[in-house]
């Protein structure tokens, strides 16, 4: 048995069509779990409640760890700790690998330019902070000999059914196809690399299933050689016919949107990685899994 946590959202639903491939039962948990192939084992739970954790896990192999907690720091600050410390704890009990799902919000903002799993980790962000405490919790488990663990980390990502939770689909290519402005962050002129969400869940996948994944951090598999912020733009904008007009929200508008928008103010504190080129290696896992990276050209076209 492999089980999601965290199943339904974007990464969490790619991840059990990918799980697919493999010879192996699946179950999904969420509060309101629902099937995406038609086969999986749906199950209930709150992953804050550790009973209902340890029930959720049992029986299981692998776990993936997946779940998206509301864009809050103080909702992040309060749930983090407490759900990583509950699945620690049900796959130590349960015996089974723990597959997390990270970003990369724990990484210092120096050297943006070629992110590697050796970046330093020292966050400038409070959700940065949290992200990183919990990554150690996980670590220290591993190391303890208390579970084995694998970190799949992505960069922002996009993909065809990724909606909200994407910069390109929500923030630019929404936008374009009602004819209004495209949304950036920062500075259009710096690089910006996404990972796609379709790689993402096959490469999560193969993590779980390998016996030389354990133990290490893999940035997920990410095409080389991104776009500028102003080239997503042109280039979504000449898929769906749109003029590839822009606006560009800076710290003053955001916390002046973040008064009727929270998310945005939010994100406020986010924007280092729109300040400089953000470019995401991906060569260990490539190199290590044979895996070509889904193409620009070809992942956004896949959006329209």
């Amino acid at each position: 048995m492999q089980t999601i946590l965290g199943a339904g959202g974007v990464i969490g639903n790619e991840l059990a069509k990918a799980l697919a491939d493999y010879n192996t039962p699946v179950r999904l948990v969420a509060r309101n779990p629902k099937t995406v192939m038609g086969n999986e084992e749906l199950f209930s739970a709150d992953l804050m409640d550790a009973e209902a954790t340890l029930k959720a896990v049992e029986g299981s192999s692998v776990v993936y760890l997946t779940i998206g907690l509301q864009y809050n720091r103080d909702i992040w600050r309060k749930m983090w700790p407490q759900i990583m410390q509950n699945v620690i704890k049900a796959c130590h009990l349960h015996q089974a690998n723990l597959v997390f799902f990270d970003n990369i919000y724990c990484y210092h903002p120096e050297g943006f330019s070629d992110i590697r799993e050796d970046h330093p980790k020292k966050p400038v962000s409070e959700k940065g902070k949290v992200r990183h405490a919990i990554l150690e919790m996980l670590w220290r488990a591993h190391k303890a000999g208390e579970i084995k663990a694998t970190v799949a980390r992505s960069a922002d990502f996009y993909g065809p059914n990724a909606g909200a939770v994407s910069v390109l689909n929500e923030g630019v290519l929404k936008p374009l196809k009602a004819n209004k402005r495209a949304n950036w962050f920062g500075a259009a002129h710096f690089k910006h690399s996404f990972t796609y969400t379709i790689d993402a869940a096959k490469a999560t996948a193969m993590l779980g299933n390998s016996d030389k994944a354990w133990g290490e951090e893999w940035h997920l598999p990410t095409a080389k050689n991104p776009l500028t912020g102003q080239e997503f733009v042109e280039k979504l904008a000449a898929l769906t016919g749109a003029k590839p007009k822009i606006q560009i929200a800076g710290p003053f508008l955001l916390s002046l949107v973040g008064l009727f928008v929270p998310i945005m103010k939010e994100f406020k504190e986010m924007l280092y990685q729109y300040d400089r080129d953000y470019i995401f290696n991906s060569d260990k896992f490539e190199a290590a899994f044979e895996f070509k990276p889904t193409s620009y050209d070809e992942g956004l076209k896949s959006l329209i």
